[in-house]
C-alpha cells in the first residue's frame, strides 16, 4: 500500500533525478561481468546462515557502555564507520555494510583497507574491488526485499539494508544493539550539510563524523516506516528482530536485554 503522505516535493524531485542517474548502474548490475560475479556470489550466500542468530551493531553512543568482547565468537554485522572501534573490540566483526554514498566517498581508503567481508552500494562497484554489493531500488515507497539479487530499497537507513541482507542470508533472529535512534543535531532530514561541530555526540566516537565532513541528518520517520516493514516481514515468516539497545528511543521492534541473547 502506498503511503501518500510521503509524496512531497522535497522527496519527489530528488527521487526522480536519482532514477535518471541510476539507469547505467542498473544496466551494469544485470549485464556487466562484475555485475554477474557479484550476483553469483550473492546467490552463494543465500540461506548460508539459516537458523542462526546475528548481532547487528549500530553506531549510537550507547555501545560505549557495553562489553562487546562477548560477541567475539558470534555472527556480527556492523555498519558505516564502526571500523574505528575494531581495536577496542579485540576482534573483527563478521560483516560490515555501508550504503550511504557520502560515507563511501569520503572514507574510501578506510573501506578499501578492511579485512572483514563488506557489502557496499553498487554505485561504487568500480571503486571497491574486494567488496560485494547491494543494488538500490528507487521506488517512492520502501518495501522489504527478500531476494537481494534484485534491487533493494534502503529505506533511509543502512540498518534497513542490513535487515534485508540478514534475512536473505538466512538468519532467523537479529539482535540490534547501538541503535539509539536519537541525534543531537537538528535540521532538515536528508539535506547534505558540512558538519561544523567540534565533537560528534550522536555516535560512539567524537571523531566518528569529524568537523568539515559532509553528512545528511537521518530521516527518522522514514526509518521507522521501513523498520515496521522489516518487523512484520520477519514475523510473518517465523523470524524475529529484537532491539537490545540500551536506552534506545526506537519503539518499532520487540525490546530485549542484551545479556539474554549471548
Amino acid at each position: 500500500m502506498i503511503d501518500l503522505t510521503r509524496f512531497t516535493p522535497s522527496r519527489i524531485l530528488p527521487a526522480v533525478e536519482r532514477r535518471l542517474k541510476e539507469v547505467p548502474f542498473t544496466q551494469a548490475w544485470y549485464n556487466s561481468n562484475q555485475g554477474k560475479r557479484n550476483r553469483d556470489y550473492l546467490q552463494q550466500i543465500h540461506n548460508r546462515y539459516a537458523g542462526e542468530r546475528l548481532f547487528l551493531i549500530a553506531n549510537g553512543p550507547s555501545i560505549k557502555d557495553m562489553d562487546l568482547s562477548v560477541l567475539k565468537d558470534k555472527y556480527t554485522m556492523c555498519m558505516n564507520r564502526f571500523y574505528i572501534y575494531f581495536d577496542k573490540l579485540g576482534f573483527t566483526p563478521t560483516f560490515l555494510t555501508c550504503v550511504e554514498e557520502l560515507v563511501l566517498e569520503q572514507f574510501k581508503e578506510d573501506f578499501n583497507n578492511l579485512s572483514c567481508e563488506t557489502f557496499f552500494n553498487w554505485r561504487f562497484y568500480k571503486q571497491f574491488p574486494k567488496a560485494h554489493f547491494l543494488k538500490e531500488a528507487y521506488s517512492f515507497n520502501p518495501f522489504f526485499q527478500d531476494n537481494i539479487l534484485e534491487p533493494t530499497h534502503f529505506g533511509g537507513t543502512v540498518t534497513y539494508a542490513c535487515l534485508q541482507l540478514a534475512y536473505y542470508m538466512g538468519f532467523k533472529e537479529v539482535v540490534i544493539i547501538g541503535m539509539d535512534h536519537s541525534f543531537k543535531e537538528k535540521g532538515l532530514a536528508t539535506k547534505v550539510e558540512v558538519r561544523n561541530y567540534e565533537k560528534d555526540e550522536s555516535h560512539f566516537d567524537p571523531n566518528y563524523f569529524p568537523k568539515g565532513i559532509k553528512w545528511k541528518l537521518p530521516d527518522l520517520d522514514k526509518s521507522e516506516y521501513s523498520y515496521a516493514l522489516a518487523r512484520d516481514f520477519y514475523q510473518q515468516n517465523g523470524r524475529e528482530i529484537i532491539d537490545a539497545t540500551v536506552g534506545g528511543k526506537c519503539t518499532i521492534f520487540k525490546k530485549g536485554k542484551f545479556s539474554n541473547y549471548l
